[in-house]
């Protein structure tokens, strides 16, 4: 089992920035791609940036490329998502989850590929 808490989430304006994190527990963290989802109301759960288990891949959504960034610090279990040049569209529930894997360069889009989620975290972007 992986428990998953994130933590970073608030209310900002249209072109402010946060950074969520994601504090894992349980098995070792470091064999585990871990993702960033989200899901505004009325709509589905969508993908946002992973990070493979060494940090040497990442791959983000084409709505948030070039503004969110994806990284992890496998010494204190703990991924991040630092988000610059947040949208009102960007207002969502914000999720960490995170999917075994035995390759160090691998990293997956899949929601239904991933094991273990967090609560998740609001994030509101106001104009």
């Amino acid at each position: 089992q992986v428990q998953l808490v994130e933590s970073g989430g608030g209310l900002v304006q249209a072109g402010g920035s946060l950074r969520l994190s994601c504090a894992a527990s349980g098995r070792t963290f470091s064999s585990y791609v871990m993702g960033w989802f989200r899901q505004a109301p009325g709509k589905e759960r969508e993908f946002v940036a992973a990070i493979s288990w060494s940090g040497g891949s990442t791959y983000y959504a084409d709505s948030v490329k070039g503004r969110f960034t994806i990284s992890r610090d496998n010494a204190k279990n703990t991924v991040y998502l630092q988000m610059n040049s947040l949208k009102p569209e960007d207002t969502a529930v914000y999720h960490c989850a995170a999917a075994y894997s035995p390759d160090s360069w691998f990293v997956n889009t899949d929601l239904h590929e991933y094991d273990y989620w967090g609560q998740g975290t609001q994030v509101t972007v106001s104009l």
